[in-house]
């Protein structure tokens, strides 16, 4: 299956014209390439929690995306409210994506235990915020990608196949 895919990018800077958004970039070809899916719809937003909570809807709702990777503004500043947005519109979170994430990247960049970043999902949309930066956009999504045709198609077929684990 081609799964569709959203890209989300928060960024005042970028919003504005700027910033040049590299990381929608990497995340492009990492989904095209080692995924093999089909970017539906790219935006770029300020930092504003409505703004992100509204291109999150309509990506899921109207473009349909299996799968919406945010970039951007999962930090600790006042503005950085990807998260918060996030869980606004989804149903359920899933709190082992952006734990593995921050396992990945700690022992590189102790830093990374300060991403509040979320992962849930809605519908059968799985929503994803990564870093803003290309190289932590790189790999978080190196450290996810073999498990996301899994969940993908689990939310897809609304069936779980057989997973002895769980």
């Amino acid at each position: 299956m081609r799964w569709k895919v959203g890209i989300l990018t928060a960024s005042d800077k970028g919003a504005r014209g700027e910033r040049e958004d590299t990381s929608a970039q990497v995340i492009r070809e990492m989904v095209e390439e080692e995924l093999g899916g089909e970017i539906v719809e790219h935006r770029v937003v300020p930092d504003e929690k409505n703004e992100i909570m509204a291109a999150l809807i309509e990506m899921s709702d109207y473009y349909n995306a299996h799968l919406i990777l945010t970039s951007g503004g999962i930090g600790m500043a006042a503005r950085d409210v990807t998260p918060e947005a996030t869980r606004e519109v989804v149903e359920r979170l899933v709190p082992g994506i952006p734990e593995a994430i921050r396992h990945a990247a700690m022992p590189r960049n102790p830093h990374a235990m300060l991403s509040r970043s979320i992962a849930g999902v809605r519908g059968v949309c799985l929503i994803i915020n990564l870093p803003g930066d290309p190289r932590g956009v790189h790999e978080s999504l190196a450290a996810i990608l073999n498990v996301l045709p899994h969940a993908l198609s689990i939310l897809s077929d609304n069936t779980a196949p057989f997973n002895e684990y769980f």
